[in-house]
């Protein structure tokens, strides 16, 4: 099989990437990959092997059809985790979230139509669903995103319904809850949290830290993924949640305990606009007809993710610094 997957330079697709090339996937041990990727800010060369007998990269855009047109003849399947993901620069910006989540997508899945792509993965989230006070989405909840972003997410999903319900198109959606880890982009709520800490400055908290996740590494995710690439089923809608819900208050207390530190390190921040309360998904679906559960035990995987970081700086001291100098507000990074 030949693999094309977009996005396969951030955070989540170049760990699925690595995951191909390393074999850890029974029965694709020689599988060939094509990475598109723009190598925005939050795309990194560096988290892939520089060389690879089974590795191509390609720098470029998802939105550009030709050269979709031109890479995809000759892969069994395509992947597509390519998005702008960052809520707080949603906020701010719209524009690229758009561009990127919505006429990306349709690009890709119109290059996959033409080119006759057998199987198409879209990799979603579960901020299409807004926030739930009380129990769990299932794929059958309604769709109410609450972020520019999100509201992003949820028409790249349309989308990619439509090009199945049109023009049965072999596309499955995944939708899936925070992740973390390894080689996660400084921005984000772990590695910012973590970093800081390292670099002895304080963490900024959102509001009164109650706001509610469900989290999942990046490992876990990228199982699901390649699961339903494999099993999954035309048109159909996959939950891929970690099973372990923590307030932004615990999870600081966790990295704090972590890291030696206590809550003096923390300054509170005002609250993000629109800030959904909870997320939670049913995942159900994922594991009574894919057999997918979670293997990665959360106190465990956040240790290992905050040892990867202190042993790296190398690798994030400059991506931090970078996005610093663009930094508009204290509530820019969680």
């Amino acid at each position: 099989m030949k693999v094309l997957v977009t996005g396969g330079a951030g955070f989540i697709g170049s760990h699925y990437v690595r995951s191909l090339l390393a074999g850890e996937f029974e029965g694709f041990e020689r599988d060939k990959v094509t990475v598109l990727d723009k190598l925005s800010y939050a795309g990194n060369r560096e988290n892939l092997p520089g060389s690879h007998p089974r590795l191509d990269f390609v720098e470029g855009d998802v939105c550009d059809l030709a050269l979709l047109l031109e890479l995809l003849p000759g892969h069994d399947a395509l992947v597509h985790f390519a998005a702008e993901s960052h809520v707080d620069r949603s906020l701010e910006s719209a524009a690229e979230f758009i561009r990127t989540n919505v006429a990306g997508t349709q690009a890709v899945l119109e290059a996959a139509l033409r080119t006759g792509t057998e199987r198409v993965v879209h990799v979603s989230t579960d901020e299409v669903y807004g926030s739930v006070e009380k129990g769990s989405w299932t794929e059958n909840s309604p769709l109410l995103p609450n972020s520019p972003y999100a509201a992003s997410k949820a028409a790249s999903d349309l989308l990619a319904r439509s090009y199945w319900r049109s023009h049965a198109l072999d596309v499955s959606i995944t939708r899936c809850s925070n992740n973390y880890g390894p080689y996660q982009h400084p921005e984000k709520l772990i590695p910012r949290f973590v970093t800081n800490l390292l670099e002895g400055e304080r963490v900024p908290l959102y509001g009164d830290g109650g706001n509610v996740r469900e989290w999942l590494h990046v490992a876990d995710h990228c199982r699901a993924v390649h699961l339903v690439l494999t099993r999954g089923a035309a048109g159909e809608i996959y939950n891929v949640g970690g099973g372990t819900e923590r307030t932004n208050t615990a999870i600081t207390e966790e990295i704090l305990a972590l890291l030696g530190h206590d809550w003096s390190k923390v300054r509170r921040v005002a609250d993000r606009k629109g800030h959904d309360l909870r997320y939670s998904l049913d995942g159900t679906k994922l594991e009574t007809v894919l057999g997918f559960v979670p293997q990665v035990d959360f106190t465990r995987g956040l240790a290992e993710t905050v040892a990867w970081y202190r042993d790296n700086p190398e690798w994030w001291k400059s991506l931090k610094h970078q996005q610093e100098t663009a930094k508009t507000s204290p509530g820019d990074w969680p």
